[in-house]
């Protein structure tokens, strides 16, 4: 065991409670063993990459890691079959001292359906809250094997990977002249209810007791317990992963058997979704589809027959909500007429749900649906289709305000609910709040990841940084302040010295507490972590927060930060 892991250890033998937990000591350990394990795998290391799993698991610090994550994503609230949550310290604290793997059996999961974009329902299955930070642990071990064998073009539930890559890399692979002009489009038929077990305890360099409890643990449905005799779980913290390892091998078997460039055979898949191009459709029919079927079938997964055909790059496909289609002018990329239809569809009935919620109240709805949709397009061609949406979206706010007051005149709706800014007319608003238009948001171009990095590996730390840079500069853009004291952090939390990412979220942080005369100046604030954020305010319990004004003097929070450096 080195020092660093040595250190964590002794410093886990002090920890009374959750807020005593050195938060940075933590992730310099799980970091540094997660290092160790890609360096081992991508050297075909597996005895040594299997021992430093073991080191990571059993480690305090990587438990401390794992139920920090399952209390402070999403899911947090949402119980298992025991309708048990952690939501304080104490039940934290507690869950810390109890991932044991000995004796250790996991509970049947809590099976739910939730509707798909298509009408029908995709059963969801929910761990119980031990269950899921038993599979953050060794999500913890797992992922830096899978990031350290995984396909080139693979971007789905992948760090610092995005649906936005994957497009990019379509755009690469038939934006030319000499570029393959068939393509097929794949679906595979029900992948995570249909993954051989077997086939995953064989291959998958895990835990294989814990893995095989977690796959045969059975879902419970109205009172009933039901086996699991195949398939992993949607909804478990460790299935994404184990779908990648799944479908991982796949594109550098093509790459094999189609070398000649003349074929033109490429492979781009995020999660089970994925495309093939290839120069004619016999090709892709009679010689790509029976090995990506022979590829499947060894893992217990079929193509669907319906959904997976062979089509012309001037017919169009649809990828990942996404609509590529070779124009006169070249390849052109849209919003995809069924993501049009499912987006609009979401915008009207929340109209209708809200008919007598107030005006701001349904703008304020909106606004996070209209965001979220026209940030997911933005990489791709989006003029013409935001204008037609704007146009659309004005109907059905005018036939809610038509609604509201069935005995009022046209003119007295539109003083009433819409009005002129900057010198356009019909604007949706109410005092200081307006409805956002999609055509204020424009084409962006999207810096596509390079294929071969690696964020478990040294040599890559500095690349992912900056385009981590890139991503927060996006997402803060427009407000000044949050952007700045990111920067000035250089993008970490001071606390627990860990990136702040969108997907980690952020809290702001007063150094004064405002009740005490502290001002909202950038001098006096901070962007925590919404864990560390709590951890400072219980942890200090009120003393004084001098060591975040940079005066060091007497305080316990000051030998906190000094010890963080």
């Amino acid at each position: 065991m080195d020092a660093v892991d040595s250190a964590c250890d002794v410093a886990s033998t002090e920890w009374q409670c959750w807020s005593d937990i050195d938060w940075a000591q933590c992730f310099r350990t799980v970091r540094r063993l997660q290092t160790r394990i890609a360096k081992a795998a991508s050297a075909g290391d597996w005895r040594s990459a299997k021992r430093l799993q073991r080191l990571l698991t059993n480690s305090t610090a990587g438990k401390a890691v794992a139920v920090r994550r399952v209390t402070e994503n999403r899911g947090k609230a949402t119980p298992g079959v025991d309708r048990e949550t952690w939501s304080t310290p104490s039940s934290k604290w507690q869950a810390v001292s109890a991932l044991r793997r000995n004796g250790y059996r996991p509970q049947p999961l809590r099976r739910v359906h939730i509707p798909k974009s298509n009408g029908k329902k995709r059963p969801l299955g929910i761990p119980t809250m031990k269950d899921r930070a038993m599979q953050a642990l060794y999500w913890l071990a797992l992922d830096p094997v899978s990031e350290s064998t995984a396909d080139l073009n693979s971007y789905g539930f992948r760090p610092h990977r995005s649906t936005a890559d994957a497009i990019q890399q379509c755009k690469t692979a038939l934006s030319r002249e000499c570029s393959p002009k068939w393509v097929l489009e794949a679906d595979i038929k029900g992948c995570f209810d249909n993954i051989s077990h077997d086939w995953l305890i064989r291959n998958v360099l895990v835990d294989k007791q814990m893995l095989r409890k977690w796959l045969k643990a059975g879902f419970v449905e109205k009172g009933c317990l039901f086996p699991t005799e195949a398939g992993t779980p949607q909804g478990g913290i460790i299935s994404p992963t184990l779908a990648n390892l799944t479908l991982d091998g796949l594109e550098p078997l093509l790459r094999e058997r189609f070398k000649s460039r003349k074929l033109k055979v490429r492979l781009v898949r995020y999660a089970d979704d994925f495309i093939v191009t290839g120069s004619s459709r016999e090709l892709l029919e009679r010689d790509v589809t029976p090995v990506i079927e022979s590829f499947l079938a060894e893992r217990g997964l079929t193509l669907s027959k319906e959904k997976t055909r062979v089509t012309h790059v001037e017919e169009g496909f649809d990828f990942l909500g996404w609509h590529a289609r070779w124009l006169r002018e070249g390849l052109t990329v849209v919003p995809a007429k069924r993501n049009r239809a499912v987006f609009y569809g979401k915008v009207r009935d929340s109209a209708r749900t809200m008919r007598t919620a107030k005006q701001e109240d349904l703008i304020s709805r909106l606004n996070q649906i209209l965001r979220g949709w026209a940030q997911y397009h933005q990489p791709v061609a989006v003029r013409d289709t935001f204008r037609q949406l704007d146009h659309q979206i004005w109907y059905a706010l005018w036939r809610w305000a038509k609604r509201r007051h069935p005995n009022k005149g046209r003119r007295w709706i539109k003083k009433r609910y819409f009005s002129t800014i900057h010198g356009r007319d019909w604007r949706f608003a109410v005092d200081d709040r307006q409805l956002v238009l999609l055509s204020a948001f424009h084409y962006r171009m999207h810096k596509k990841i390079k294929a071969e990095a690696n964020p478990y590996l040294p040599q890559w730390e500095s690349y992912l940084l900056s385009r981590l840079g890139w991503r927060m500069g996006q997402t803060l853009r427009g407000k000044g302040k949050l952007q700045w004291l990111w920067k000035q952090q250089e993008g970490r939390c001071p606390i627990c010295r860990a990136p702040i990412t969108p997907d980690t979220g952020w809290h702001l942080h007063h150094k004064v507490r405002r009740v005490d005369g502290g001002t909202d100046d950038t001098s006096n604030l901070l962007l925590l972590h919404p864990t560390c954020h709590r951890q400072v305010h219980s942890r200090w319990n009120g003393e004084s927060t001098d060591a975040l004004n940079g005066e060091p003097e007497g305080s316990h929070a000051a030998a906190l930060l000094k010890e963080l450096g």
